[in-house]
């Protein structure tokens, strides 16, 4: 299904802009053990394998203070297109221009390391997005009472289930403010109220001008937080426009 889409009022300027973006893999058809193997069966041209496309021909624009919802089945290409967005991979084609600090929420626990603890995660972290050790002090007790760890914030973080790991790491990416935010999932997890303070936070950002990409499963959160929705499906487009309109093709699809 390659339904046309569906035009809605542009909010402010573009952020992201993607043109005919496509990502592609190699997938080998057997197992090479060595680096010393795989040299040999390039020379010998005897690398066999075939190729997958995560995305097919994308081409989205985002504009400043919307919350765009990303949908599709597992494998669809939606966690490769925010990858491709924060720079964690290069496109095969095409070209993509994001503008501003992106804070990208892309896998749980995802630049945190399970032997240190969670004060020293915090700080580990926050050095990857981009912030001094003076910031991060400076907000450190801001992390600390949105992500509500305070008793287990000196243990390791192989102690803290999934939802713990998952606090801290939305306290930290989104303590200051980004111009563009990259939801992957992080909202299915922990308890109501915490997700509460999360669709709290994510509003306020939206007020005030910051872009945001959510990945979700969850169609009722699609539709409570975002103007529009993009479905994605064998990485290609296959429908943008108001979250409820893409909601119902994606049932119907």
């Amino acid at each position: 299904m390659n339904s046309p889409t569906v035009s809605e009022p542009r909010v402010g300027d573009p952020m992201i802009q993607i043109e005919h973006v496509g990502v592609r893999y190699r997938v080998p058809h057997e197992r090479i053990g060595t680096f010393k193997e795989y040299a040999i069966r390039w020379l010998q041209r005897r690398n066999d394998h075939s190729e997958f496309w995560a995305l097919r021909d994308v081409t989205l624009q985002v504009y400043r203070g919307e919350v765009l919802g990303v949908v599709g089945r597992n494998g669809a290409g939606k966690s490769t297109l925010l990858k491709v967005i924060s720079r964690v991979l290069h496109p095969t084609r095409g070209r993509i221009r994001v503008r501003g600090c992106v804070a990208p929420l892309l896998e749980l626990g995802a630049g945190f390391h399970p032997e240190l603890t969670g004060r020293e995660n915090v700080f580990l972290n926050g050095t990857l997005l981009g912030r001094s050790h003076r910031e991060i002090t400076q907000r450190f007790a801001d992390v600390l009472e949105f992500a509500e760890l305070s008793e287990f914030i000196d243990a390791p973080l192989r102690m803290y289930s999934s939802g713990m790991t998952a606090r801290l790491g939305f306290a930290v990416a989104t303590t200051w403010k980004p111009d563009v935010l990259l939801l992957d999932e992080i909202l299915a997890v922990g308890d109501e109220a915490f997700q509460a303070k999360c669709r709290e936070r994510i509003a306020s950002f939206r007020e005030s001008g910051t872009t945001i990409l959510l990945v979700t499963h969850d169609l009722n959160l699609v539709q409570m937080l975002c103007q529009r929705t993009v479905w994605i499906d064998h990485g290609t487009v296959q429908c943008v426009g108001p979250s409820g309109d893409v909601a119902r093709a994606y049932l119907r699809g």
